[in-house]
């Protein structure tokens, strides 16, 4: 069954843990939170998932929804290839 994105255990614990990052800044300004969430979400995302589909690219990226070429960018990106 599929929850709403509010009520999803992944929303919920992304905006926990951001709700505290942005209390621990104080009075700092936060800077670029949008790519700094993405960047950090995705690496154990592609880990997670290389190891659920075995190392195999091709499945990796149908669990994805991701174009394969795309995957494996992303994956040189984080340092997993």
């Amino acid at each position: 069954f599929m929850q709403s994105p509010e009520q999803h255990p992944v929303s919920q614990t992304i905006e926990k843990h951001l709700k505290r990052y942005l209390e621990d800044l104080g009075d700092n300004a936060p800077n670029n939170v949008y790519q700094m969430v993405l960047t950090v979400v995705e690496k154990p995302v592609l880990e997670i998932i290389m190891k659920h589909a075995d190392q195999n690219q091709s499945l990796a990226a149908n669990y994805l929804g991701i174009n394969r070429n795309t995957l494996r960018k992303k994956l040189l990106e984080h340092g997993l290839l």
